[in-house]
């Protein structure tokens, strides 16, 4: 799992940082989550290939999290791509695009599929053989959700000795590595246990932006490989926090700690702020493992 931080910076771009945007590579599948102003430009820096995209995920409806996402689905259109590209965000996102297309007279040579969302409770948003991708409501000034992107179970590995001692016909081996005991011509059975070995175990990754602080997410979060919790100011802002609905670097370590999350990934600061680092001094009070984001940053889950 390889997460490419694109932008990580709250509200306004600056000539070095760059608001909301990140892509997620997980089980050979490719997700843009988020695409602030200039995420198509930042995707080209980043060597991401725009044909990988297939799915959008959009969390809300402020412009530093979707302004980009005109632009990018405008330039696929000049690329000739004819591959179905989907959306996945809050009601209203389909009105919007599809009116900044009908008045710029662009029209997508591919399909454009809009999911919509509204449920203000977890749901299933995509699955297919190898990933599930759930919301996770967020509390924020306008509807918003955040996603957890898990990894299916793999299937389990051939231990070729085991196999290869009890002469086992390589037809079978697709059957051993869904899990399943063979029985041998003499009718003994083989416990698939000696035939295999453990697959790694199936990670998870919660990205969760904008938000306040917001216990209720816990549950849904618990124990993931990697949580992204926006880190809009310091405590020292707390008030200003609240009003706007958003989170501090220690509210942000505080739901980390409650979730047993494995890693934390701090972002999403307001451009007030000269040095990052000193979200993750004020995060490290509460909860140990902590990463900054930052532009360009890559980050691979093991």
């Amino acid at each position: 799992m390889k997460i490419t931080i694109l932008g990580c910076y709250a509200a306004t771009p600056r000539t070095l940082t760059n608001p909301t945007s990140q892509v997620l590579e997980i089980s050979n599948r490719i997700f843009l989550i988020d695409c602030a102003e200039g995420t198509q430009v930042q995707l080209r820096k980043n060597k991401i290939r725009f044909s990988q995209i297939n799915h959008v995920f959009i969390s809300h409806l402020h412009g530093d999290h979707f302004y980009g996402l005109v632009g990018l689905i405008s330039t696929f259109m000049l690329l000739n791509r004819q591959t179905d590209l989907h959306i996945h965000g809050p009601k209203g996102i389909k009105e919007i695009i599809l009116l900044q297309l009908k008045y710029s007279n662009s029209y997508t040579g591919y399909n454009l599929f809009f999911h919509e969302l509204t449920s203000t409770e977890s749901e299933i948003i995509f699955e297919d053989d190898k990933v599930i991708v759930r919301t996770i409501p967020l509390k924020h000034r306008i509807y918003t959700n955040g996603f957890l992107f898990e990894e299916k179970p793999k299937e389990r590995k051939l231990n070729i000795e085991a196999v290869e001692k009890y002469s086992i016909d390589k037809c079978y081996y697709q059957n051993i590595k869904n899990g399943k005991d063979i029985i041998l011509d003499n009718g003994k059975t083989i416990s698939n246990k000696e035939l295999t070995f453990d697959p790694l175990p199936p990670k998870k990754y919660a990205y969760c932006s904008d938000t306040m602080y917001n216990e209720e997410m816990v549950p849904l979060i618990n124990e993931v490989d990697a949580l992204y919790h926006e880190a809009t100011f310091l405590e020292t802002e707390k008030e200003k926090a609240n009003k706007t609905m958003h989170s501090t670097a220690l509210e942000a370590a505080t739901i980390a700690k409650l979730a047993k999350a494995k890693q934390l990934i701090l972002g999403h600061y307001s451009t007030r702020y000269e040095n990052i680092e000193m979200f993750k001094t004020e995060a490290e009070e509460v909860f140990s493992n902590i990463l900054l984001a930052d532009d360009g940053k890559i980050i691979e889950l093991e």
